[in-house]
């Protein structure tokens, strides 16, 4: 069989259902490659991870069946069971990214309302970890909360025994406690540590401190939600608290799963300001003039 992939959110990360769908249908003996429109193809497998990519145009394309799949598409879609199953990652689609995925859990304890991890995944499990990439210099882990995984313990001893550098994508403040920060200490970082304050109603300022007693700050990179149930007043406060701790923020303007809540212009001030380091250590937030003639201190005063 003749099987074309379609990496409808471009190429700036590799797609992890794609590579196992790959490594997977080359092992029964068939064909696979990024499709083409000079190609004919039996059967087209699609992934879209992000409702706010533009579609693909599939009438470009000469296929007996186009097979679309990703949370872009349908949040309740599910790989085939074998595929799911298997361990198997063919990297070689990806040459460009020199980096291992990996997950070790599948799903949340949160139940967050801006978030669909919950509703896709389900309460979190522990998975099989997938197979390393052979010219992989480090390694991506990708779990949604890893030390909410029952069997972390395990995880950070395969990490160990991978002996490369590591960049967590997920990592719950909120339920750190002295353990988890000793063994985030043993593990080589590839960059920082990723955690999260998305809910202004929650003051994770203490949390936050005991954390800093076990991980250097400038370790520590944490995204900021806004534009979801916040005032402007709690989002500096987030980010000033941050900046007082020497945690470096990421502020990230809530977009809703049909992509229907365009981010203000607030919003994107805000981010602009607190993701480029040098203006948000330089300034604060109500000096900063995005715009000839424009201070963002008139935000404040509005909203006030």
């Amino acid at each position: 069989m003749n099987i074309g992939l379609v990496d409808v959110d471009g190429h700036n990360f590799p797609n992890f259902a794609l590579m196992r769908l790959s490594a997977y249908n080359k092992a029964k003996g068939h064909r696979v490659e990024w499709a083409s429109p000079a190609q004919r193809y039996d059967k087209v497998l699609a992934s879209k991870v992000f409702t706010f990519t533009p579609d693909y145009d599939y009438n470009l394309l000469d296929a007996g069946e186009v097979i679309r799949g990703g949370t872009g598409y349908d949040i309740a879609g599910r790989l085939p069971e074998a595929v799911e199953n298997s361990r198997m990652m063919d990297y070689s689609i990806y040459p460009d990214y020199p980096f291992s995925l990996q997950l070790f859990s599948r799903g949340c304890i949160r139940k967050c309302p801006f978030c669909l991890v919950r509703n896709k995944e389900g309460y979190i499990r522990a998975v099989e970890p997938v197979e390393l990439n052979p010219k992989g210099n480090w390694i991506e882990v990708l779990d949604n909360n890893f030390f909410a995984n029952p069997q972390w313990r395990s995880a950070v001893s395969y990490l160990l025994k991978a002996a490369q550098p590591v960049k967590l994508h997920g990592v719950d403040v909120r339920i750190m406690d002295e353990e988890q920060a000793y063994h985030l200490n043993r593990l080589k970082m590839k960059q920082n540590i990723h955690i999260a304050w998305d809910l202004p109603q929650l003051d994770l300022t203490d949390r936050l401190k005991e954390m800093v007693k076990y991980v250097k700050p400038y370790k520590i990179t944490c995204y900021v939600l806004v534009g979801f149930n916040s005032t402007i007043e709690q989002d500096l406060f987030r980010l000033n608290t941050l900046r007082e701790l020497g945690i470096t923020p990421f502020v990230i303007p809530f977009r809703d799963y049909g992509n229907e809540r365009v981010p203000t212009q607030y919003e994107r001030d805000l981010a602009r300001w607190a993701n480029r380091m040098w203006l948000f250590k330089s300034s604060p937030f109500e000096d900063y003039m995005p715009r000839k003639g424009f201070k963002c201190g008139a935000y404040l005063k509005k909203a006030g």
